[in-house]
């Protein structure tokens, strides 16, 4: 009894197999059940699914916000011309016809004919600038070199298109405030000379990019490109990693829609520079075909893997991007209306920070210099193809309006349509706060008097709160609305554009 440890040994070897044996039964016949957790084993189900059904539901949101950057886009080039015609035939025969109004001409007609105007100068000055002399510089720089500079152009273009915007809402505004207001402005000329440089300067961006691109093409190692590619890549590790809400992943879709489409026009302006220097020689162009496809298959892998981990981390359903497309579709239908207080391609650029007008000029530079229009059969082509152009953006918005009200309809949106605008709404609230009367009884007469606006169910259906937000809800209840004051108010859809702060952060 005292040597327990010398009594094992001499135990039987018999006793040691046989537990040895029962050892390996048991591991290889033994069972377990996974219904007793089957609720934890259903979640990871249903997270497979989400990332499997990330791929169409994002690419459904990418298709839509790409024919909705193209119909802004092709604006520029089909409408705008006409409407700015059209703004300076009234001012022409305005002596003929006399005064029917109070204003020369309507606030959209001189946003159209401020348009023009900034389009002609920024020309004339674009005309100036050598991209031969530019590619040169460009391509005598290292690969390294390189790749940091299109890195700083990418930053560069995002803060261009940041405040480019405000640019020129500033201008629109300033032109065509109502004469009744006291004047708190610099006056419509400075505004319109900072709008002129600010278009001019981001069309040089715009422009050193696609030469970047275009010198990456031509290398010989395709060095470069690879680089720039992975540069795609290095995007996910930024941004999968990151706690991500509803709204930021909005901004985030945005900012992916304005730079897939951006970096399609890029690639043309590069395929249309290349077949100049070849002669416009079929066959080139397919060789630059697998550098096209690689670009493009990168940037939609990237997009699909970073969006698929990004929801799974963060744990929201796919079906938000279909309330991120009603809330596009319903920008577009709202610009419909007659009582629209904005210009669709002006609504476009505050949501996705799409700006045409630079991008626009830089293909209107490239095309105007590397196709050559000699004869009267060269100008005939000319004519078809804007007549094309024309087809192309009815045909567009044609298709795009009606598949917004479907997705509008979808959503249970419709009666947002007759609200009022968010800034007007609550620049009501305030003055109404300020022009609060003191006796009691008389606020709450005004009170009962005013009119209810008509509630949606997309309301809540768009403003979801996270998780976060339920716990700091269910912490403040007990409170009786105390607690609840020092709570910022969740911000619905339509009222975040590209450049919102959301959690503290832009992303």
């Amino acid at each position: 009894n005292g040597f327990p440890n010398l009594m094992l040994c001499h135990c039987p070897s018999s006793t040691l197999d046989l537990s040895l044996v029962r050892f390996i039964t048991a591991e290889l016949t033994r069972g377990y059940f996974l219904e007793h957790n089957e609720a934890k084993y259903t979640e990871r189900r249903e997270r497979v699914y989400t990332c499997l059904r990330i791929p169409k539901e994002l690419e459904k949101l990418m298709t839509f916000g790409f024919f909705l950057c193209l119909d802004a886009f092709l604006y520029v080039f089909t409408l705008l011309p006409l409407r700015v015609i059209l703004a300076l035939l009234r001012l022409i025969t305005l002596p003929c016809c006399g005064l029917s109004g109070s204003r020369l001409l309507q606030p959209a007609q001189v946003c159209d004919v401020l348009k023009g105007f900034i389009m002609v100068l920024c020309y004339s000055m674009m005309s100036y600038v050598d991209y031969s002399m530019m590619y040169h510089l460009i391509r005598g720089q290292s690969v390294i070199k390189l790749y940091i500079i299109y890195n700083m152009l990418e930053v560069a273009d995002r803060l261009f298109s940041s405040f480019g915007q405000d640019i020129l809402d500033a201008l629109y505004w300033t032109a065509t405030e109502p004469k009744e207001k006291k004047r708190a402005h610099i006056g419509v000329i400075p505004h319109f000379l900072m709008a002129v440089l600010y278009v001019f300067l981001h069309a040089i961006l715009i422009m050193v990019q696609a030469t970047t691109l275009n010198v990456a093409f031509n290398s010989h190692n395709k060095s470069l490109l690879t680089i720039m590619m992975s540069n795609n890549f290095v995007e996910i590790k930024g941004s999968v990693f990151k706690k991500f809400e509803k709204n930021n992943l909005f901004q985030m879709s945005n900012s992916d829609i304005k730079e897939r489409f951006t970096n399609y026009i890029l690639l043309l302006i590069v395929c249309l520079r290349n077949m100049e220097q070849f002669s416009w020689n079929p066959d080139h162009l397919w060789v630059l075909f697998p550098d096209v496809v690689m670009v493009i298959a990168s940037e939609v892998a990237v997009d699909v893997v970073k969006h698929a981990f990004i929801t799974k981390f963060n744990d929201i359903s796919a079906d938000v991007y279909g309330e991120y497309r009603a809330s596009l579709a319903f920008d577009l239908v709202s610009s419909r209306q007659k009582n629209a207080y904005t210009d669709y391609s002006d609504s476009v650029s505050r949501r996705m920070g799409f700006i045409p007008l630079p991008l626009a000029l830089l293909l209107i530079r490239v095309v105007t210099s590397s196709v050559k229009i000699q004869g009267s059969l060269s100008f005939m082509c000319v004519l078809l193809f804007y007549l094309g152009m024309i087809t192309l953006k009815v045909l567009n918005s044609i298709v795009l309006l009606g598949t917004s009200c479907v997705f509008v309809k979808e959503a249970n949106m419709e009666e947002k349509l007759f609200d009022p605008p968010p800034s007007a709404v609550s620049s009501r609230v305030n003055s109404r706060a300020h022009l609060a009367p003191e006796n009691p009884q008389v606020a709450n007469m005004a009170e009962s008097s005013a009119p209810t606006l008509p509630k949606s169910d997309s309301d809540t259906f768009l403003t979801t709160p996270d998780g976060d937000d339920d716990k700091i809800i269910n912490a403040n209840t007990g409170l009786e609305g105390d607690g609840l004051e020092h709570r910022t108010p969740k911000k619905d859809l339509l009222e975040i554009d590209r450049f919102t702060i959301c959690g503290n952060r832009i992303d």
